[in-house]
């Protein structure tokens, strides 16, 4: 069963929520990449105002590539997710609820979603023109300079993902390769 879910993401919706769920995601959904997150907790660890607010949010680490004329966004596939571990937990204890990517997580990031609430979806890498059409709109939020990793907010209407990781500590990725390796 595909599930509907939409942001921002209360408790409820998170606990509802299982490895092994797909869902079709609405809403709004900000991007951000490695350069963006770095930024961010720069910002943290200097006590300075955030350029949205994260309290709910989901996150989907991807690079959109430049839109063609009439669409608000270009190609939207994933990146690996490891390369924001360094940040995601600080992004978590300031009320990020989810994180779109591809990827396995490290054991603190999980553990992290545990303790603060959280999810990890995955989007299917190499599919990032179907994922460009479940967004409506594209709004620069910050970081312009950073070309397609700027921080942009999208309104998406079912954005087809998995969940990862899940409140409970389960994961995906190691419950598949277990039933795998029972049959």
């Amino acid at each position: 069963m595909v599930r509907q879910i939409t942001t921002p993401l209360d408790d409820a919706t998170i606990a509802s929520l299982k490895a092994g769920d797909q869902v079709l995601l609405s809403g709004i959904v900000y991007t951000a990449r490695d350069a963006a997150h770095k930024r961010l907790a720069a910002l943290i660890s200097e006590g300075k105002e955030l350029p949205f607010d994260l309290n709910g949010q989901v996150i989907a680490y991807i690079g959109p590539t430049p839109a063609k004329p009439g669409d608000p966004i270009g190609s939207a596939g994933p990146t690996t997710s490891m390369r924001m571990d360094p940040y995601a937990v600080t992004l978590m204890e300031r009320g990020l609820k989810g994180m779109i990517g591809k990827g396995a997580r490290s054991q603190q990031v999980r553990d992290g979603m545990v303790q603060h609430r959280a999810v990890y979806f995955a989007a299917i890498g190499g599919a990032g023109a179907l994922a460009a059409k479940k967004v409506t709109s594209a709004e620069l939020v910050a970081y312009e300079d950073l070309g397609p990793e700027a921080i942009r907010k999208l309104h998406v209407d079912g954005l087809p993902l998995f969940v990862v990781n899940d409140i409970y500590g389960s994961d995906l990725y190691e419950d598949g390769v277990a039933r795998y390796r029972k049959d």
